[in-house]
């Protein structure tokens, strides 16, 4: 997945204070995630990021799950 530091994620489950939505802070092996109502952040394994998001939102705007997996859309097949 092509998640991006800036980017706000929808979780499937909530954070402790009752907010699922985090803005990403750090890319990498792990992930440091930002709860946009408390302000608590977190490190969490990249797998366990992945495999919890809902939704994706990029400047405001939702990202599809294909734009998200780099199918190659705009690579040109020799």
């Amino acid at each position: 997945m092509h998640i991006l530091v800036g980017d706000t994620l929808l979780m499937k489950k909530p954070h402790p204070c009752g907010c699922n939505t985090f803005s990403v802070g750090r890319v990498g092996m792990d992930f440091r995630i930002r709860c946009t109502k408390c302000g608590r952040e977190v490190m969490v394994p990249r797998g366990k990021v992945e495999k919890n998001i809902k939704r994706v939102l990029r400047n405001g705007i939702e990202l599809n799950r294909q734009a998200l997996m780099g199918n190659g859309e705009n690579q040109e097949h020799a």
